[in-house]
C-alpha cells in the first residue's frame, strides 16, 4: 500500500464499516460465515486498490460494488456446494421455535431472500436494506435504473409470494419491510 498514513486511513475505514459490510454480505449470502468471508474478500480487494478507492467520489459505493461483484464471483467459482432438501434440520440454538417473534420473522425473511436469484437479491438488499436510490444501485451494479426497477419489482413480487402463506401476523406478509430485519 505504501505509507503509514495510508495504512492508518485504511484501518480506520475498515473499523467504521466492518459491521455494515458483514450485515449486507449476510443478506446477500444468507450465512454468517460466508458473509464474513465475503466481507474479508472485499476488504482484501479494497486494500489492494486503496488509493483508487479513497480518491473516488464515493468510497462506500465503490466498496459496495466490490462486495456485490465478489459475491457473484463466489457463485461462479463454487457453483453449488450445498444441496437443498425438502426437510428442515432440527431446530435448536438461539433461533429455536421458542425464540421471540422478531427473530422468527427475520429467519423467514432471510430464507425468502435466499430464494431470489443473485441479481434480484442484490437489488433488493441495496435498495431496501442499504436504502440506496435507484441510481445508486444502478451505479453499484453497473446497470440501468430501468433494470434496477424491474429487478426490484420481480424480487419484491417473489418475496410477497414466498411470504404470503407463512402466516406472519405483521405487515411483512403483504409488503416487504426491511426494517423488520434491523
Amino acid at each position: 500500500m505504501g505509507s503509514y498514513d495510508d495504512e492508518a486511513e485504511f484501518s480506520s475505514f475498515v473499523q467504521g464499516r466492518w459491521n455494515g459490510l458483514v450485515r449486507t454480505a449476510y443478506l446477500l449470502t444468507g450465512n454468517r460465515h460466508d458473509a464474513e468471508d465475503l466481507a474479508q474478500t472485499t476488504l482484501t480487494k479494497v486494500y489492494a486498490s486503496w488509493r483508487r478507492v479513497r480518491s473516488s467520489n464515493s468510497p462506500d459505493a465503490y466498496v459496495r460494488r466490490i462486495l456485490v461483484t465478489s459475491n457473484i464471483d463466489r457463485f461462479r467459482k463454487r457453483r453449488l456446494a450445498e444441496y437443498p432438501t425438502d426437510e428442515l434440520p432440527e431446530p435448536g440454538g438461539p433461533h429455536a421455535p421458542d425464540a421471540n417473534a422478531q427473530t422468527d420473522q427475520r429467519q423467514v425473511l432471510f430464507a425468502a431472500l435466499a430464494t431470489l436469484p443473485a441479481r434480484q437479491r442484490a437489488v433488493v438488499v441495496l435498495r431496501y436494506w442499504e436504502d440506496l436510490s435507484e441510481a445508486q444501485v444502478a451505479a453499484a451494479l453497473d446497470c440501468s435504473t430501468g433494470t434496477v426497477k424491474s429487478q426490484a419489482a420481480k424480487g419484491l413480487a417473489k418475496l410477497r409470494t414466498h411470504l404470503g402463506p407463512t402466516g406472519l401476523s405483521t405487515p411483512a406478509t403483504t409488503d416487504f419491510r426491511p426494517e423488520v430485519l434491523a
